[in-house]
């Protein structure tokens, strides 16, 4: 039997309303969240087509072939960047006319798996064994309305396609559980000078898969509790008088604890690199994520909560650094101290729903850019008004400086004169020398941790 794909009622109706307008076919993203028994599917939105690609499509000879895998996946990595911890891109979809009713399964199958290797390629973190594998496509044909739901095991290439129901209903999210938690972040990135042909971004890539490690194997206390994973997250919640558990609007304060010392039977020896300069990320970021109110899992909120936070602190550094290269903003002299500021985390309301989307703003962008940016890339209309400013409080910098000895422990170095708020801090130091990484072995018996967050 195959899986079951619960769909929020307005997915429907926006998929209905969409008019291929002569062309040949129209393709999407379908985002959701995924669980043992079902998944859930809470918004669609199509890709949105180039203006070169929307004159060939409309060629009564328009194959399906013609479909842009790079437009479209590129337009999934960009919406990935846009959705909290527990939601993810489930699946895509195509709309086509009549005529191309029998050729869309080959194009389905080679689009959803670009778009899942093209997300899965920027992630600080990967699947476990026990999640589900399964992504969805769906074909809609436009003349007869006839829906074709199937699946395909993203770990097999070679998986044949499983048929899956697909049921309408209102209010899907309406009562979805909320998690928040606010992290203090201090990375310290040392850039080894064999790695010198590596780019920036790269050699920073790399640095954060070393402390993602810190945030996986955290402790995780919700509402200033350590729970059991395999409870239930509502357990001891309050009960209606229906004796259903009362789970509307109801949120989640989250705190992470990370390891500061090892336990005595952990020993290591210290590092020496030669580097050629440093990369240090200091601030507090906002982090949400969101999990169905039907008996969920303490296990998966805190995997919800441990996967906003990888995400965001990721998708900053890649949005600045993508800013910097548009820009073409040149370096400066190796004397000189050079700033630059990482974008903060807005948040926008899903209409109908407890589900906050999200995206990120630099100072110099106005509301109305992420607003236009929001309709852009989610075939939404938001209202202004409803953006909500995560993060306003914190300075953020990155300072480039040549030096010609090394430093290993000073992070209090220059700041900008006019303190800048946003997010988090990013320090770029180029020293030439020696930076000695140490890894030091506690003898002491036990474990101490860190206050990760507020």
């Amino acid at each position: 039997m195959g899986r079951t794909y619960i769909v929020e009622e307005t997915v429907g109706q926006y998929l209905s309303n969409i008019n291929l307008q002569g062309k040949a076919f129209v393709s999407g993203l379908l985002i959701g969240q995924c669980s043992s028994q079902k998944d859930y599917v809470i918004l669609a939105t199509r890709t949105p087509p180039k203006e070169e690609q929307s004159e060939n499509l409309k060629h009564p000879k328009a194959k399906l072939d013609n479909l842009d895998e790079e437009w479209a996946t590129e337009h999934a990595c960009q919406v990935s960047r846009m959705l909290p911890g527990g939601l993810l891109v489930l699946g895509v979809f195509i709309i086509t006319t009549l005529e191309l009713a029998n050729d869309f399964q080959n194009a389905l199958r080679r689009l959803m798996f670009a778009v899942e290797k093209s997300i899965n390629r920027k992630r600080l973190w990967n699947f476990t064994e026990e999640e589900v594998s399964e992504r969805v496509t769906l074909h809609i044909c436009a003349s007869t309305k006839k829906i074709f739901c199937r699946t395909y095991d993203i770990h097999d290439p070679k998986s044949s396609a499983r048929p899956a129901d697909w049921k309408y209903q209102s209010g899907l999210s309406s009562s979805w559980l909320s998690l928040e938690c606010t992290v203090h972040i201090n990375i310290h990135i040392p850039l080894s000078a064999t790695s010198v042909s590596y780019t920036l971004e790269k050699n920073t890539k790399n640095g954060l898969t070393r402390w993602a490690k810190e945030i996986e194997n955290g402790v995780y206390l919700i509402n200033g509790q350590v729970k059991d994973e395999d409870c239930d997250l509502l357990e001891g919640q309050k009960k209606s008088s229906r004796g259903n558990t009362q789970a509307a609007s109801h949120s989640f304060d989250v705190r992470v604890l990370t390891q500061l010392l090892l336990n005595s039977d952990h020993r290591s020896t210290a590092t020496v690199q030669i580097c050629s300069g440093s990369v240090n990320l200091k601030g507090a970021v906002k982090c949400r994520a969101y999990i169905h109110s039907s008996k969920p899992k303490v296990k998966d909120a805190v995997q919800a909560v441990k996967r906003d936070i990888l995400n965001t602190v990721a998708d900053r550094c890649e949005i600045l650094f993508e800013d910097l290269l548009l820009n073409e903003i040149p370096e400066k002299k190796d004397s000189e101290k050079e700033f630059h500021v990482l974008p903060y985390r807005v948040f926008v309301p899903l209409p109908g729903s407890t589900v906050m989307l999200c995206d990120y703003k630099f100072d110099d962008e106005s509301a109305e850019e992420i607003r236009d940016h929001f309709m852009e890339m989610l075939d939404h209309t938001i209202q202004i008004e409803d953006l909500e400013i995560a993060e306003e409080t914190n300075t953020a910098c990155m300072s480039s400086s040549m030096n010609s000895q090394a430093s290993l422990d000073n992070t209090d170095d220059e700041q900008p004169k006019q303190p800048i708020k946003t997010t988090m801090l990013l320090k770029i130091q180029q020293n030439i020398g020696v930076i000695a990484a140490f890894t030091v072995a506690v003898l002491a018996a036990g474990i101490s941790f860190h206050y990760f967050s507020d």
